[in-house]
Parts: structure tokens; C-alpha cells; sequence
């Protein structure tokens, strides 16, 4: 399968309808995941089916069992290799995956397998990249396990604190692997992330909250540990297609 063109944007999508909010707002290619407030975690089997069965871009769940760091037990391991499965039955393009290893390395040898056992669906590595202990050996290291593309914030806090060390990765790869910026970007700051990094694909949320219809409101009583529990996130068309002008005239003109 060849690359998508350049001049990507890959949306973050929480759900079946952010999938469908970024396609019509003219994303090429979602990573289906939930819980964006842990970084992503891996989709149900409905969300990935649905959005499989209705959507013309690509679908790419991620593959992550939980939210926190990215060392896994064996049973965390068997639970990647059966979502991965699933994800190839229901003929995605890809995964987002990633595993280190307790010194901050790439494990090559876990990564190595579910690579495999995912094919003929392509592999991309996500943020666990940020939390390596040298970027640039794990970049070689991914290169070698033949990632198609690693998301990245060049280990700061947002995309735009990490653009010197993202330019230098994009000149590092040359060619060999898509480097793509993901982070706290939106259409303000796409156009300068562009112009300093060198950066043709990049990953955004494009999210908004949407209030809640419930009339009545128990505010006595929490259900989790987010603070409005009577408003929840979807993808914003409408800032999908910012984010997708602005990526066009910055690489365009």
C-alpha cells in the first residue's frame, strides 16, 4: 500500500462519528481511539466496524490496552495480538502500535511480532516514540522494523515546543519513514509548524466539547475523574477542514 499524498491530515478521532466529522471535513485518515484524555487507547469492536463499513479514508485503530506507560505484561501483549486481529479481520489499512522496553528502547522483539501477525496491514508507531530514552537510535530502530510512519511531538509537550527536534528527525529519516508531528496543533500554529519543521503529514484532534441535552443534573456525584461530566468531546468538522486549508496553502503555494 503506498503513503497517502502529501499534504495529510490525520485526525485523532474519538469515536465512529468524529471518524465521519473528520472525513467530511476532509481529513485523509483517522486513528480511531478512545480515551483521548489518556493519550488514546484501543476502539471497540463496534467503532472500528462501523467506521470500516461507512467511511472512504483510512482507518487506523490504535492499538494501545491502557492508558499510562507503554511497558506491557503478557496478558497486556495477548489482548494487542487479539484487537490486532480483529483490526485485520475487518480489513483496515493499519494500526497505531508501539511497546518499549524498561530502559526507554524500542522493544524490537515485541514490536517485531505484532508486525507481523498485522499483516498485510501497514504499522505506524505512535507517542510511546516521545517517552524512548534517545530518539534518534529508536528512530533507526523503527526504520529497521520497517514502521511506515511514527507520531511525535519531538518529545516536548506539544508539537510546536518539539519543531527544532522535528525538523531534525524529518532530515534524519529522509524518506525512509514519515515523520508526523501530533500535539496541541490546530490551524494557528499549522502554517508556522510547517515552515519549521519541513513536516508534510500531521496528526491534530480537531475537537470540541459539545454540551450535554440532560435537563436534569445530579452534580453531587461523579461517574470518573473528569471534572464536566455533563458535556463529552467529538471531532469538529468545521476545524478539520481549517486545519486541511491550511496544510494545502502552506505546502501548495
Amino acid at each position: 500500500m503506498s503513503e497517502v499524498a502529501i499534504g495529510c491530515l490525520e485526525v485523532c478521532a474519538n469515536s465512529y462519528q468524529s471518524a465521519l466529522a473528520a472525513q467530511n471535513g476532509g481529513a485523509k485518515r483517522v486513528e480511531l481511539c478512545d480515551n483521548l484524555a489518556e493519550g488514546g487507547t484501543t476502539p471497540s469492536y463496534a467503532q472500528i466496524a462501523l467506521a470500516k463499513k461507512n467511511l472512504s479514508i483510512e482507518v487506523w485503530p490504535i492499538i494501545r490496552p491502557r492508558g499510562g506507560d507503554f511497558l506491557y505484561s503478557e496478558i497486556e501483549l495477548e489482548l494487542m495480538k487479539e484487537d490486532i486481529k480483529i483490526c485485520r479481520s475487518l480489513n483496515c489499512e493499519g494500526i497505531v502500535t508501539g511497546i518499549l522496553k524498561s530502559d526507554g528502547t524500542i522493544d524490537k522483539e515485541r514490536c517485531a511480532e505484532l508486525i507481523e501477525l498485522a499483516k498485510p496491514m501497514e504499522v505506524a508507531f505512535h507517542r510511546a516514540f516521545d517517552m524512548s530514552n534517545d530518539m534518534d537510535q529508536a528512530l533507526q530502530d523503527l526504520i529497521a522494523l520497517n514502521i511506515k510512519r511514527v507520531l511525535t511531538s519531538g518529545g516536548a509537550s506539544s508539537a510546536i515546543l518539539g519543531a527544532e527536534k522535528l525538523a531534525q528527525l524529518v532530515k534524519k529519516a529522509n524518506g525512509r519513514i514519515t515523520i508526523m508531528p501530533g500535539a496541541g496543533i490546530n490551524e494557528n500554529n499549522i502554517k508556522n509548524l510547517i515552515n519549521q519543521t519541513g513536516a508534510t503529514q500531521f496528526h491534530a484532534s480537531a475537537k470540541e466539547f459539545v454540551p450535554s441535552k440532560m435537563e436534569f443534573r445530579n452534580t453531587e456525584t461523579k461517574m470518573g475523574s473528569i471534572e464536566d461530566e455533563y458535556r463529552y468531546e467529538l471531532t469538529a468538522e468545521i476545524k478539520v477542514k481549517a486545519l486541511v486549508d491550511c496544510i494545502n496553502n502552506a505546502i501548495n503555494n
